[in-house]
């Protein structure tokens, strides 16, 4: 192929998403009228043309291209309404011309390493420009600082956007700026694409269209690597082979390109240039537009912004881009116009909500003629049944689990959570607590809730992810029970395997519920773990009390009783040997032993008395560790399956000077971590404890300070007042306590000093432990 030809064949430079390069653009095909248009995009997209050219279609979209084998991978093409390459495909099919696609095909796309530096498509959005190291600023923006400006964009703006160029002079204008970010070398893979291109352009010449009917519209860098025919056409060969694809159109959305602006790619305020292009680049009138936008929004929030206001604010836009020597205001203009006028000075406003509405919420449609796969179609039905979100900003609402509509719903999103589809997020319980933010999705949790709070957003994520899970299923149901059952599959503990029992039971997917009973008894079969089988037994005490809410599944409710009443006896065997541990492994085996006992006392159906044998074996043990036996002896004596008389007798036993003071304070952490309030209101243990110590040596008690402070640095102001109170009681000091209250409330220092020195120890030893 000759080369050469390429520098005859028409071209026309464009930055992705830009309002005057769309409008130039224009002028320039109906100037040109070519035959063929050749765009910058993945080839075997040609055939996605009709459809983003259809009437039904509107803009934002994007071409979608993903891996069809069973890898997820995909990339995504985006177009707004101002897009110039979308324009020159709607120029194409308005005017009877041919056009196509001529860049690298997706499966090549998708084959390329995205984690090499700037080799992914999205690099391709800076022109091809050498990316700046990490802690050096970046040629676009050093070269916009140089000319007095902020930003890249706010210098673009003012050179590119708002002048109104003609076509003869924007092309050598544009291609200039090319050099100027090219002025590095450019990476290899972008120079592979120039290869390909350029090899696609010449078949069309070569086809027998005259170079002068042919009409290019690429991105500035390959374009001015076509013009001083600077292509190596042998790097094409160096391109990695594609891997199996498809191709499809979905919608995109404003916030979306917003987004993208950290890659060159997008823009800070599509609505913005939105209705700048629909004002065919008159900059004046968007400017106003917006503020009037801004009026409106400030009143609905109870704000004062008349008209006046506005006015004011549109010629403080036009008098300071005067002062700057730009053509129109610009987006830092208006914001700044916005800030002095609408906002009397005050930015708060337009961070927390105006701007939103310069960025924009709006969602494009593609049309019905590109179809939707079986997973969209169910998503987008679902979501429209149950009035669910659909904008691409977060919506939060609240589903009550008490009728089988609500549930439907719950079940639905907890699919979507499950299969990894981005669209909601459960923010909270519905219960009005501040902990909503660690609210567990799924799980057991999941079966104790009456209520859910879900925040939702539609995003082209979304639509990706539902179109890359067809591999898995073509139906949400299926996506959802191959993704459980894989999760079953590698399953090596009964804790797992119950784990995705629940999620089968939350997300309504009966075959994996079988599947995951079975996988349960056999591994509680042959678990060690207490742990484990503590967690698993929970789950399914939690089927047992909570599974009416949610259908379980042909296997019945009388299958899941039988198997946690015996994963709990399976418990119970383990309990004493996992209590003989090392303080690494202590913090487990607690929270599976107070798992144990809330099942025990819970589920009617567990073995109450077995778990009683077991706790009191380990009350009375000393081969297993302290901690074990304290949190026994606490959980004994709340069930009221030990009298106070007894614990006081047993924590007395165990904080006998006779006992190591590592492990009675040992002892004492798992003591108080069961209910610390009922405990050290007990006068008793208050003096066993008070007793041992006053009783360690100064060097021992030194060593188990750490231990100390961490089972009573949990007693809140209500703990230590019981506990003050009952050792100044044990020690007699009633009178004594009783001018300490006096003191205290008077601040009276003096007085305090006065205190007896036996009342000043205890204070003391209260203040160095807590």
């Amino acid at each position: 192929m000759d080369f050469a030809l390429l520098s005859r064949v028409q071209h026309f430079p464009v930055r992705h998403h830009s309002p005057r390069t769309t409008a130039v653009l224009q002028r320039w095909l109906e100037r040109v009228k070519p035959q063929v248009v050749l765009v910058e995009g993945p080839c075997d997209a040609t055939g996605m043309v009709d459809v983003l050219c259809d009437a039904q279609t509107r803009p934002p979209v994007a071409i979608l291209g993903y891996r069809t084998d069973g890898t997820p991978a995909s990339s995504l093409w985006p177009f707004a309404a101002y897009s110039p390459e979308y324009q020159a495909l709607r120029w194409a099919r308005a005017n009877g011309a041919r056009v196509e696609f001529i860049d690298i095909p997706v499966g090549v796309s998708l084959a390329v390493d995205r984690d090499a530096p700037g080799l992914g498509l999205e690099a391709e959005a800076t022109e091809g420009a050498t990316p700046a190291p990490d802690d050096t600023v970046p040629l676009t923006d050093a070269f916009a600082r140089s000319q007095g400006y902020r930003s890249f964009e706010e210098f673009w703006e003012a050179a590119f956007e708002a002048p109104d160029w003609s076509p003869e002079q924007f092309r050598p204008v544009l291609l200039a700026w090319a050099d100027v970010i090219n002025a590095g070398p450019r990476q290899g893979y972008h120079r592979q694409r120039d290869a390909f291109m350029a090899r696609k352009v010449l078949e069309v010449v070569a086809s027998g269209v005259a170079p002068e009917k042919v009409a290019v519209v690429a991105g500035a860098a390959h374009i001015a690597a076509f013009v001083a025919n600077d292509v190596e056409p042998a790097l094409e060969a160096k391109l990695p082979a594609g891997v199996p694809c498809a191709v499809t159109v979905i919608p995109f959305s404003f916030p979306r390109l917003a987004e993208q602006l950290g890659y060159g790619a997008g823009n800070r305020a599509p609505h913005f240039y939105q209705k700048a292009h629909e004002a065919h680049c008159d900059f004046r009138r968007a400017t106003l537009e917006v503020l009037l936008d801004f009026a409106s929004h400030l009143r609905m929030r109870g704000f004062s912004a008349s008209l006046s206001d506005v006015l004011e604010a549109y010629r403080l836009a036009v008098m300071l881009s005067d002062l700057r020597e730009k053509s129109a205001p610009g987006l830092d203009e208006l914001r700044e116009a916005t800030v002095a006028t609408l906002c009397r000075g005050d930015a708060t406003h337009v961070d927390s909500f105006l701007w939103k509405s310069v960025i924009g919420h709006q969602v494009g449609q593609v049309a019905s003629r590109i179809g939707q796969n079986s997973l969209q179609a169910e998503f987008w039905r679902e979501v429209g049944d149950r009035r669910l979100p659909r904008t691409d900003s977060p919506e939060t609402f609240a589903l009550r689990l008490n009728n089988e509509v609500e549930v439907g719903s719950s079940v639905f999103l907890h699919r979507l959570r499950v299969a990894g589809i981005p669209y909601a997020t459960l923010s909270g319980t519905g219960t009005g607590t501040r902990r909503q933010a660690a609210t567990e999705a799924g799980g057991y949790a999941a079966l104790t809730r009456v209520r859910e709070s879900w925040q939702a957003q539609w995003t082209p994520s979304t639509d990706v992810a539902l179109v890359e899970k067809i591999v898995l299923g073509d139906s949400l149901e299926g996506v959802t029970t191959r993704v459980l059952q894989e999760r079953l599959n590698l399953a090596r503990t009964t804790a797992e395997a119950a784990d995705v029992l629940l999620e089968s039971v939350i997300t309504g997917c009966p075959q994996t519920v079988a599947s995951a009973l079975r996988s349960c008894d056999a591994h509680a079969a042959t678990d060690a773990d207490l742990p484990s089988l503590a967690s698993a037994a929970r789950a399914l005490s939690g089927l047992m009390a909570y599974g009416t809410s949610r259908a379980h599944s042909e296997v019945g409710d009388e299958a899941v009783a039988s198997l946690g009443e015996k994963t709990f006896g399976r418990a119970l065997l383990r309990v004493r040997e996992a209590s003989v541990c090392d303080a690494e492994a202590v913090p487990r085996v607690l929270e599976a032993l107070r798992t144990l006992h809330e099942v025990a006392l819970s589920q009617p159906r567990a073995d109450k008395a077995g778990w009683y044998v077991e706790a009191r074996g380990l009350m009375e043990s000393h081969a297993v560790h302290p901690a074990t036996s304290g949190l026994a002896t606490g959980l004994l004596y709340l069930a009221r399956e030990l009298p106070e008389s007894d614990v006081a007798l047993e924590v007395g036993r165990r904080l006998s000077l006779a006992v190591e003071p590592a492990d009675a304070a040992a002892y004492l952490e798992g003591f108080l971590q069961v209910n610390a309030l009922v405990l050290v209101k007990s006068r008793d243990v208050v003096k066993a404890l008070d007793d041992f110590l006053c009783g360690v040596e100064p060097e021992r008690f030194v060593q188990t300070l750490p231990v100390l402070r961490r089972a009573l640095g949990t007693l809140g102001a209500t703990e230590r007042r019981y506990l003050m109170e009952n050792v100044m009681g044990a020690r007699q000091l009633k009178d004594k306590g009783r001018a300490v209250k006096s003191v205290l409330e008077e601040k009276d220092k003096e007085t305090l000093k006065d205190m007896s020195a036996e009342l000043g120890k205890a204070l003391d030893d209260l203040d160095d432990l807590l």
